[in-house]
């Protein structure tokens, strides 16, 4: 257990992980990319009142895993670790995509938040 925990900036961990779901609340929304990608998926964006709240849970336990995951690579200093997750994890997110049939402007949305993602946490763990 201790290879996943010694020398993880846990404060990097943290803020890049709120950080990264403070991005992607920006991102999906109307201010940026969420009514194309809402209609690319069939979906409706709503109310805060209606946001679906075991989605929001599990994506910020997702992005706090993977901010984990950033800070692991970057105490073993194992960047280019890091670097082959974020290509393999976003080329199966296009895939999905792709299976799915959604547009080649939904994939882009979806990937391009998980791109920026990787990066606000590799960031966060350089800071802190």
């Amino acid at each position: 257990m201790g290879e996943i925990t010694m020398g993880v900036s846990w404060l990097g961990v943290i803020a890049g992980a709120i950080v990264a779901f403070l991005a992607g609340w920006l991102w999906f929304s109307p201010m940026l990319f969420g009514k194309t990608w809402a209609a690319g998926h069939s979906v409706e964006l709503g109310t805060a009142q209606s946001m679906p709240v075991g989605a929001m849970v599990t994506q910020a336990i997702g992005l706090l895993l993977l901010s984990w995951f950033v800070g692991v690579t970057a105490a073993g200093g194992h960047l280019m670790t890091f670097i082959l997750a974020v290509v393999a994890f976003c080329a199966l997110q296009a895939s999905g995509g792709m299976f799915t049939r959604k547009s080649g402007t939904v994939i882009a949305i979806d990937v391009g938040y998980w791109l920026v993602a990787a990066v606000i946490m590799f960031i966060a763990q350089a800071v802190f």
